[in-house]
């Protein structure tokens, strides 16, 4: 396989389902096609360590220390395989969604906005919404996590096993 081929190479997604209380941080993003939202997080560098790549992100898009939170518990891990446009073939991306959990006060002093960078260069804003987790199943949530997440009996229940069913053209079209 070359690297032109589709999924020939792998990518390594940290999220974080920062919690407060019931509620968890996601950032929507607005498209000309609707809404849809992510978890806090970004792929992993080279050489980076699972958790140095999701302190990072969670520092570069919430402004959120680790410190500040309960240590990061690694629940769900999903596979994805997904055709999406643009000039290189798509990655095989898995998906390492880890949970913490912050006070009210940290949550005060967190950001509102998250802004990505495109390829063209320009910023892209991402709004940090905080939603009541039982209602992620409703939210165009990608990963696919929604329902896993909304089916938590509690904030801390356990995870439960945590190979999500994978991401593929059958049951994701790229937005």
């Amino acid at each position: 396989m070359t690297d032109s081929a589709p999924f020939s190479r792998v990518k390594i997604r940290t999220g974080g389902l920062v919690f407060c209380g019931e509620d968890i941080a996601l950032i929507r993003r607005d498209r000309p096609n609707g809404s849809h939202y992510t978890p806090p997080g970004g792929n992993v560098k080279p050489g980076e360590d699972l958790l140095d790549a999701l302190r990072r992100e969670l520092a570069e898009e919430l402004r959120l220390g680790l410190d500040d939170a309960t240590p990061p518990e690694l629940c769900w891990v999903q596979d994805q395989m997904v055709t999406r446009p643009g000039p290189t073939a798509p990655p095989r991306k898995i998906h390492m969604i880890f949970r913490c959990y912050i006070t009210p006060k940290v949550r005060a002093q967190l950001a509102r906005v998250e802004w990505d960078e495109l390829p063209s260069g320009n910023l892209e804003p991402g709004i940090i919404e905080w939603v009541n987790y039982r209602k992620a199943k409703d939210l165009p949530l990608f990963p696919l996590i929604g329902s896993t997440v909304s089916a938590l009996p509690r904030p801390d229940a356990p995870a439960g096993y945590p190979l999500l069913p994978s991401i593929t053209d059958q049951n994701y079209t790229w937005v």
